[in-house]
């Protein structure tokens, strides 16, 4: 009775070694060395040169006239094949095209540079694509990273496309045997005489087994509903394939989505009102994570309408038909609103005055400016929801709102993720001014009525002359800009201009902060 456990044992064993065996070969396998050299290419060394110049100097010496010219380029175009021959809601072509530009654009988080011909390639692709398809194949490309950042994808899902050749049978073949051989033990367990041991350790064994075996069930599941396995049975087409893909369709009906479909989002003056007391603040400041928890406490979201989603992609494919070569793809992911400002035509009757202080809004430090546009756009939004515009309903100013709130969530919650700068300290010298206006004005109970009571300040001076630079406040130059964009309504009688303004202003600030930040620290996002 004592051997028959001692041999169950060894399955078990050797169970653990394999799973062992997997984290540490993830480990390699996705340190930054290794995953660098995985994506570079074999060396080329080009044309032969040595023997080019021996040819070269023979046909000299035997009397021919030789000469050199320079090597013709052939012109690089983007594969627009796909879309006479295929259809953009086939889910197929979108996790095939998903992959590709996985593939492609991983290559940007080891700081590696991406070819002209990868540029044009993902420009035709989505300047021929729905949005919806756009955004789902963007989801799926980040699943895939997220499955190779932070879970077991590199060893489990190498037989999609056979980047590790046969290593990858071997893993299927390896959890294979760990499954066997967990199972084989709970058998052996399970006809073995258990009067010798107690109760509550027979117990703990066969919670134990049902525990490896869920979890080795529930690995087979997530494997079979993957985009990784969709991906290889449209690359193994057979009698059997179909059967399979409809099995796994089935499971996959009750899978979570890829994305919550949501953005987070912060508000300065609901912030400083603290319209949302802590509970139980005298443990949290005995711990001194009060002010931690108290910025968090702020932080909420919202879902993303399909509205703003065609905003920002009819944006960027605008941009995008303007980005010829390198040069000018640089330049328009340098613009955080500027140019938004440049091609404004409904701007050209407005005041110099105006015109000055909206260029200024974008030429100041990116924190700044997130400041100045957050506030305004606050002001701006209740006072015409007070006025019961008509525009306070529209796309164009639900969107400004949303991105107004996120991009502020970004300055608080997620400072590394923007260009260096003081934005923390604007943030706080703001607050500490609009607390010190709002203590004084106990009738302001709400974020509407604080939006109105900043707008009736005078603002004629400029708050720099009053305050000059101990404070970086900015306040005040957000309510005297909110001003300037409310003027644009009564120069042009246009409210929705006004709105588009600032809806495409906040796109480009969301497009130049998305191209600033660094690889790893997009990457974190996905967890």
């Amino acid at each position: 009775m004592s051997i028959a456990p001692n041999f169950m044992v060894i399955p078990v064993f050797i169970s653990g070694i394999i799973k062992f065996g997997e984290r540490i070969w993830i480990l390699r396998y996705t340190s930054s060395e290794h995953f660098r050299d995985s994506m570079l290419r074999k060396p080329d060394a080009g044309p032969n040169y040595a023997r080019y110049m021996e040819e070269y100097g023979s046909k000299e010496r035997e009397g021919f006239k030789v000469s050199s010219g320079p090597v013709i380029a052939v012109p690089t175009e983007g594969d627009t094949s796909y879309a006479a021959a295929r259809d953009d809601t086939d889910q197929t072509f979108l996790l095939e095209k998903a992959l590709y530009f996985y593939e492609t654009f991983r290559q940007l988080c080891v700081d590696l540079i991406l070819s002209f011909e990868d540029i044009l390639n993902s420009q035709s692709f989505f300047q021929n694509i729905s949005c919806e398809k756009a955004f789902e194949v963007i989801e799926i490309e980040l699943g895939f990273m997220y499955d190779v950042f932070y879970t077991k994808a590199v060893v489990i899902y190498s037989f999609v496309h056979g980047f590790l050749g046969r290593f990858s049978l071997c893993c299927i073949s390896l959890r294979c045997i760990s499954f066997i051989s967990i199972i084989s033990t709970f058998v052996a367990f399970l006809i073995t005489e258990k009067q010798a041991y107690s109760t509550v350790d027979v117990i703990i064994t066969y919670v134990l087994f049902a525990g490896a075996i869920v979890l080795e069930l529930y690995a087979a599941i997530l494997l079979l509903c993957s985009d990784w396995t969709s991906v290889w049975l449209n690359k193994h087409k057979n009698r059997v394939v179909p059967l399979l893909c409809r099995a796994i369709s089935s499971i996959q009906s009750t899978k979570e989505k890829r994305w919550s479909n949501t953005m987070a989002q912060y508000g300065l003056i609901r912030f400083c009102l603290r319209d949302k007391p802590a509970k139980c603040s005298f443990i949290q400041k005995g711990f001194c994570i009060y002010e931690i928890l108290e910025k968090h406490r702020y932080k909420y979201s919202k879902n993303v309408p399909p509205e703003l989603k065609k905003l920002i992609f009819d944006l960027s494919l605008e941009k995008s038909m303007r980005a010829s070569n390198f040069k000018a793809c640089k330049e328009l992911c340098a613009c955080r609103g500027d140019q938004v400002l440049k091609h404004a035509n409904f701007l050209d009757p407005i005041s110099n005055e105006n015109r000055k202080t909206l260029e200024e809004s974008v030429e100041v430090e990116f924190d700044q400016s997130i400041l100045l546009w957050h506030i305004a756009t606050d002001l701006c939004y209740y006072s015409d929801k007070n006025a019961n515009s008509a525009s306070f309903n529209g796309t164009n100013c639900k969107a400004s709102k949303l991105l107004s709130d996120y991009m502020l969530y970004l300055l608080v919650m997620c400072p590394s993720m923007l260009p260096n700068g003081i934005g923390l300290i604007r943030f706080r010298d703001t607050c500490a001014e609009a607390n010190e206006f709002f203590k004084g004005r106990k009738s302001i109970s709400d974020v509407n009525k604080a939006c109105t009571r900043l707008l009736q300040v005078k603002t004629n001076i400029p708050p720099s002359e009053v305050k000059g630079d101990r404070s970086k406040s900015v306040l005040f130059d957000a309510c005297r800009f909110a001003k300037c964009l409310q003027s644009l309504t009564r120069e042009n009688s246009e409210n929705d201009k006004k709105w588009e303004l600032m809806s495409h202003v906040w796109v480009e600030m969301l497009s130049y902060a998305a191209n600033q930040c660094r690889w790893n620290l997009h990457g974190q996002q996905l967890r």
